[in-house]
C-alpha cells in the first residue's frame, strides 16, 4: 500500500474544516499519523522526503535507508488505544508520566485525563446547579443548565431507577446518577477536537461494571439475608436439579457485567472506527470526488449519530444497572412465585 501523502491530507482536512469543524478531532488524528509519510503530488510524482524505518525500530532489508509509512489500520488503532503520549497535532505533543508502583503499571495516559476532565465537569455542573437550587424561590423557576439537569435527573429517578428497583430506590440513585453522567461525559469527551474516549477502553468499562457488580451482589445480600442469597442460587428447585441449577446461577452471575462491559465498550469503539475508515477512503482511492461525495458527508452523518449514540449508551448502562439491582432485590421467590401461578 502506498504512504497517504501528507499534501492529501491537509486537502482533505480544509474540507472537513469547511464542512464541520467538530470533525477535526478524527482529522487532527489522521494527520498527526500520516506525518511520518514523505510528500507527494496527487498524481504519483516520488516523495521527496523520506524517513529511515529504523527511526521506528525496524529494519529495511535493502539498506540502512528505508521508507515507512503508517498503514489506515495503525492510524485507526493509534487513535482508540490509549497511551502515553498525547498529541497536539501539529502543535505538539505532551509526554504523560509514566508511573510503575510495584510492578503495577498505574502511569497517567490520555484515557486516565479525559476521565478527570470529566469528573471534574460532573462536580463543576453540578455545584453549579445545586447553588441555582439553593437560592431559587417560589416565583423563581429554575432555567437553562438547571433545568436540562432537572430534566435528566428526573428521567433517571422515575423512568430508571423507580421503574426498575422499585421501592428503596433512593438509595441507588447518587451511584446512578453519577454512573450516567460520567459515561456520558467520557462518550461525548472523545468527539471534541484532541479528545479521547475513555469508554472505548475496556479497562474503563470493565471497571463500571465491576462497580454495579458489586453493588447489585452487596444489595441482594442485604435484601435477602446470606440464606436467602444462597438458596436464589438454587433458583427454587429440587434438590436433584441443584448441580445443575448452581453453575448455572453462577456464571449468570458475571455474565451480566461482561454484557454491560462489552456492550459500552464496543459501541463506543465501533463509531470510532466507522468515521476514521470513511476518512481514509478518499486517500486510499487518492480522489477528490470519493472524499467530497462519499467520505465528508457519510462522516458527517456517522459523527452526529455518534452524539445520539454517546447518550443511548450511557442511558443503557445506567438502566441495566438498575434493572440488575432490582432482579436481585425483589423480594418474591421462586417458591412465592409458583405458589401465587398455582392459585390463579
Amino acid at each position: 500500500m502506498k504512504p497517504v501523502n501528507v499534501k492529501e491530507v491537509k486537502a482533505f482536512l480544509k474540507v472537513l474544516a469547511l464542512s464541520v469543524p467538530l470533525l477535526m478531532n478524527a482529522g487532527t488524528t489522521a494527520f498527526a499519523a500520516t506525518g511520518h509519510a514523505g510528500e507527494a503530488e496527487m498524481h504519483g510524482t516520488p516523495a521527496v522526503i523520506e524517513e529511515a524505518a529504523v527511526a521506528h525500530g525496524e529494519g529495511d532489508a535493502h539498506g540502512a535507508e528505508g521508507e515507512h509509512s503508517d498503514k489506515p489500520g495503525d492510524v485507526i488503532m493509534h487513535h482508540i488505544l490509549d497511551s502515553n503520549v498525547y498529541a497536539f497535532e501539529p502543535f505538539g505533543e505532551v509526554h504523560l508520566p509514566k508511573i510503575v508502583v510495584g510492578g503495577y503499571d498505574i502511569s497517567i495516559t490520555k484515557h486516565v485525563v479525559i476521565m478527570w476532565i470529566a469528573a471534574a465537569i460532573v462536580l463543576l455542573v453540578f455545584a453549579s446547579v445545586g447553588g441555582t437550587y439553593r437560592k431559587m424561590t417560589a416565583k423563581n423557576a429554575p432555567k437553562g443548565l438547571a433545568n436540562a439537569m432537572e430534566a435528566l435527573v428526573d428521567f433517571i429517578r422515575l423512568d430508571v431507577a423507580k421503574s426498575n428497583i422499585g421501592p428503596g430506590f433512593e438509595k441507588f440513585l447518587p451511584y446512578l446518577l453519577t454512573v450516567f453522567f460520567f459515561i456520558l461525559l467520557c462518550n461525548l469527551l472523545g468527539l471534541v477536537p484532541y479528545g479521547a474516549t475513555p469508554t472505548g477502553n475496556i479497562n474503563v468499562t470493565l471497571t463500571l461494571a465491576v462497580f454495579t457488580f458489586f453493588i447489585t451482589q452487596t444489595a441482594s445480600l442485604k435484601a435477602h439475608g446470606l440464606k436467602g442469597y444462597l438458596a436464589h442460587l438454587t433458583a427454587g428447585t429440587h434438590w436433584s436439579l441443584w448441580i445443575i441449577m448452581i453453575p448455572i446461577e453462577i456464571i449468570g452471575l458475571f455474565t451480566k457485567p461482561f454484557a454491560l462491559t462489552v456492550r459500552l465498550f464496543a459501541n463506543m469503539t465501533a463509531g470510532h472506527i466507522v468515521i476514521l475508515s470513511l476518512i481514509f477512503i478518499s486517500f486510499i482511492l487518492k480522489s477528490y470526488v470519493v472524499a467530497v461525495a462519499v467520505s465528508v458527508p457519510f462522516s458527517i452523518f456517522i459523527y452526529l449519530l455518534e452524539i445520539f449514540v454517546s447518550f443511548l449508551q450511557a442511558f443503557i448502562f445506567t438502566m441495566l444497572s438498575a434493572l440488575f439491582i432490582g432482579l436481585a432485590t425483589v423480594h418474591d421467590g421462586h417458591d412465592e412465585h409458583e405458589a401465587g401461578v398455582a392459585h390463579h
